[in-house]
């Protein structure tokens, strides 16, 4: 037996981050925060400000923008957001988005009516969209994860404000219960009846974009690269599968994936390898259900320490916590499944987040390859030792340093990345 309040946590939290999202998170959010916008001004704005922190600027400059005929650009997402989309979907938000919408913003964005602010705060994720129609303006600001939304105000109406208390607390679910072995207690235990529909959709929305991927019509085609160049394997299989989905989705693929901690990489990163795997070795469904569940909910552990965004690379959480997944679906016991996390630590938690892009992709590659390396280490009792370098005498404390560098050690160095994409 689970702990019932413990299981009913953990499906809270996996309901609240396993959601679909169309295109790369951030530049999704910003088209969602002007479709929120623009219902509020009640017309199209004749012009906006997006006012953005580092990390969104980072994040959104290089990635082309779903449904958008191949848009890139800060400008592009939020005209988009609030010429064409529906905030009523999410981050699915430019679902809505048709021809006459993109002629449309394209003309809006070319013509300077949209402009980017460098906003100066300590929240990497955090924005201000603000929408003009005559004398009319209307402020939407967003802070902590894409979709929460602090404030909104007409003119010098707060239609909408929640306080910084609340801002700081603002996901519901408790994760106070998550660890290692809670969270493999859950997957042991859970009656697969009462997670069989979030992985049925994650399942098939990442596969299906990584078959997608494969077709080569995306960046450098570096799923076909890796599948056809790298000797015959599962491995090769599961990188090729994983990089084609993420280059896809930074390339502007149309098709929704199942996030994981705000991030469609790190869903992707920590799901299609596992499922890869599983369907090579002929691993029951209900072990690939489990599988996938320890997977998502250690990939959403080792984010609680790091943040939604950071210099820190989440290609290297959500495939650790793929090896971590596929030491699990082997029977390893909880020793190998904490040798494969400190292993994987030990080698790569030094990868640095240089924005969203195409080559997202092969950083998911690398971090698998070093993943599955930690795993084949594990299964045959083999593990750094504590105290090599960063790794701690527990893994949950080895978790909570590489957090606490890629939060706070790094956050110089995120600043001078910045600058130096700025410049």
């Amino acid at each position: 037996m689970f702990d019932e309040k413990l299981e009913k946590d953990f499906l809270a939290i996996l309901n609240e981050e396993l959601i679909p999202a169309m295109g790369c998170t951030e530049p999704i959010a910003l088209a969602y925060a002007a479709a929120k916008g623009k219902k509020v001004l009640g017309k199209d704005p004749e012009r906006i400000i997006a006012k953005c922190s580092g990390n969104i600027i980072k994040n959104v400059r290089c990635v082309t923008i779903p449904n958008s005929n191949g848009m890139i650009g800060i400008e592009a997402a939020v005209a988009l957001g609030a010429i064409g989309g529906d905030a009523e979907r999410n981050m699915n938000v430019l679902e809505a988005v048709c021809e006459e919408h993109r002629k449309s913003v394209k003309n809006f964005v070319e013509a300077g009516k949209c402009s980017v602010e460098f906003l100066d705060s300590e929240i990497p994720l955090h924005f201000i969209i603000e929408e003009f129609y005559d004398e009319d303006c209307v402020c939407v600001e967003v802070k902590y994860s894409h979709t929460n939304i602090v404030k909104i105000s007409k003119n010098k109406d707060v239609i909408f404000e929640i306080g910084e208390n609340e801002v700081s607390q603002e996901k519901n679910a408790d994760r106070s219960g998550l660890n290692i072995q809670n969270i493999k207690d859950f997957a042991d235990f859970i009656e697969i009846s009462k997670i069989k529909e979030i992985y049925d959709l994650q399942i098939k929305c990442n596969m299906d974009i990584a078959y997608e991927g494969l077709s080569g019509q995306y960046g450098l085609g570096i799923g076909r690269i890796i599948k056809y160049s790298y000797p015959e394997a599962v491995i090769t299989r599961m990188k090729a599968h994983a990089a084609a989905a993420s280059e896809a989705r930074m390339d502007g693929c149309e098709m929704p994936v199942i996030i994981n901690s705000g991030s469609g990489n790190q869903g992707i990163a920590s799901s299609v390898p596992i499922i890869v795997y599983a369907r090579e070795k002929n691993i029951s469904q209900e072990i690939l259900y489990r599988s996938l569940a320890f997977s998502s909910l250690l990939t959403i552990y080792q984010k609680e320490f790091i943040g939604k965004l950071s210099a820190f690379c989440g290609a290297v959480s959500a495939s650790c916590a793929s090896g971590a997944a596929i030491t699990y679906m082997a029977g390893g016991t909880i020793k190998q499944i904490k040798d494969t996390i400190d292993n994987t630590l030990a080698n790569i938690p030094g990868i640095i987040c240089d924005g969203a892009k195409i080559s997202c992709a092969a950083k998911i590659a690398s971090s698998l390859d070093a993943a599955m390396m930690a795993h084949f280490l594990a299964m045959q009792g083999k593990a750094y030792e504590a105290y090599t370098g960063i790794l701690k005498e527990e893994t949950e404390e080895t978790i909570s340093c590489v957090g606490y560098i890629g939060k706070v050690g790094m956050k110089q160095t995120d600043k001078e990345i910045i600058k130096l994409m700025l410049s």
